[in-house]
């Protein structure tokens, strides 16, 4: 059974797809969290993620690039702006504790990123939670 982390590596996933270019990617989320078997309620909270980031973009990714510290958005990789939107996303508006949400990232990272990119993503999103 799939669980609330696994749903938001799923989401990682899509917004990492949209970001190649990808830009049906919301017409195959479904299919997509079904090849990964995430459905049910994890299913409708990673589309109620995945729907929020991409309503939500310019101003997750606004939030980003203001607390970029001597780096350049467009610079970042593919999964730490993917990882990167969904935080922001979750920090901005969602309900959670932003500790919560920075923990989350930071253990997709370690899954998808590089070795450097928990302690980046981290002092990111760390920025962002203390300015909201």
């Amino acid at each position: 059974m799939a669980t609330r982390h696994h749903a938001r590596m799923a989401v990682v996933s899509l917004l990492y797809a949209y970001d190649l270019g990808n830009g049906n990617t919301s017409e195959h989320a479904h299919e997509i969290l079904e090849e990964k078997k995430i459905r049910n309620k994890q299913k409708d909270f990673a589309l109620g993620l995945y729907d929020g980031v991409m309503e939500n973009l310019e101003e997750c990714d606004k939030s980003i690039v203001e607390h970029l510290k001597e780096w350049d958005f467009e610079r970042l990789g593919s999964i730490e702006r993917a990882t990167l939107r969904l935080a922001t996303y979750e920090i901005l508006f969602g309900e959670l504790d932003s500790a919560v949400v920075i923990n989350e990232a930071v253990e997709i990272t370690k899954a998808f990123g590089t070795e450097q990119s928990p302690k980046f993503i981290n002092g990111v999103l760390d920025a962002i939670a203390k300015d909201k």
